[in-house]
C-alpha cells in the first residue's frame, strides 16, 4: 500500500526537534535537511532524474516527500515498538514467510526454497507495491521484489556481480518487460528503459537488510497490470 502525501496532515508536523523520542534508525544529513523542508518546496523526481541516480550509483539520491519521511519515522518507531524490527514485520505481514529455525539470533533469515536460482522459481520470491516509495513524480510506481534466495554479490562491497546483474536483468525482461509490450504500453522496438528500471540498495543504504529484495520502478503501468504482477 502506498501512503497518501499530505503536507496538511497533523501527523506530519513532527521533527527531530519537536519530539524527545530518538529516531528509530541513524538519520544522514539529507534526512535532516528533508525534515526541515516542506512538501512544497521538495522537488519531486522524475523518470529521467531516476535513470541518472540509478545509472551512476548515486541511490543515496533518492529521497522521500519531507511529510513522507515524517511518518515513515513515526511508522518505524511504532513497528520497532510491536515487532521488534522492520524485518520481523515484513516476514509476518507483508510476506508471510518463516525463517528456518536458526541459533544464532544476529544472522540474516534463511528460507525453504524450491530452486536456488533467484527469480526461476515463482514460490520463492514475492512482489508488493512499495509501502513507502521515494519521492517520485505521478505516473512512477514503485514496486520491491522479495526473494528467499540472495542474488550473488561481492561480500566485501555488498554490490551485485555481474551474474547477479544479468539474472536481475532477464527477470525484469521476462516479468514485467515482455508483458508491458504485449499489453501496448511499450513498442515493440521501445528501449525497455523507457517504461522499466531497476536498482538494488548497495548494503549501507538497505533498511531492510535481512532479506533480500530488489526495487523495480515502472512508469504507466495500468491498475490491471499491478494487480497481475502482485498475483
Amino acid at each position: 500500500m502506498t501512503q497518501d502525501v499530505s503536507s496538511n496532515a497533523p501527523s506530519t508536523e513532527i521533527n527531530e526537534s519537536s519530539t524527545e523520542e530518538p529516531p528509530p534508525f541513524p538519520l544522514t544529513t539529507i534526512d535532516r535537511e528533508l525534515l526541515a523542508m516542506k512538501d512544497e518546496d521538495f522537488t519531486p523526481i522524475s523518470w529521467d532524474m531516476l535513470a541518472h541516480y540509478i545509472s551512476t550509483n548515486q541511490l543515496e539520491e533518492l529521497k522521500r516527500f519531507p511529510s513522507q519521511l515524517r511518518l515513515y519515522l513515526a511508522w518505524s518507531r511504532d513497528i520497532k515498538a510491536k515487532y521488534g524490527n522492520v524485518t520481523n514485520f515484513i516476514l509476518q505481514e507483508r510476506l508471510g514467510w518463516v525463517p528456518l529455525p536458526s541459533s544464532d539470533p544476529n544472522a540474516a533469515p534463511r528460507f525453504d526454497y524450491k530452486d536456488p536460482v533467484p527469480f526461476k522459481e515463482p514460490s520463492d520470491f514475492k512482489v508488493l507495491i512499495n509501502d513507502w516509495p521515494y519521492g517520485f513524480a505521478k505516473g512512477i510506481m514503485h514496486i520491491v521484489v522479495w526473494l528467499k534466495t540472495p542474488v550473488p554479490a561481492d561480500p566485501e562491497t555488498g554490490m551485485i556481480t555481474d551474474e547477479g546483474a544479468t539474472l536481475i536483468r532477464d527477470f525484469m525482461e521476462r516479468y514485467f518487460v515482455k508483458r508491458m509490450r504485449e499489453t501496448g504500453l511499450l513498442g515493440e522496438k521501445e528501449e525497455s528503459q523507457k517504461r522499466v528500471m531497476w536498482f538494488k540498495n548497495w548494503i549501507k543504504l538497505q533498511s531492510v537488510r535481512a532479506i533480500e529484495h530488489v526495487h523495480v520502478l515502472v512508469r504507466g503501468a495500468s491498475e490491471e497490470l499491478l494487480q497481475e504482477w502482485r498475483g
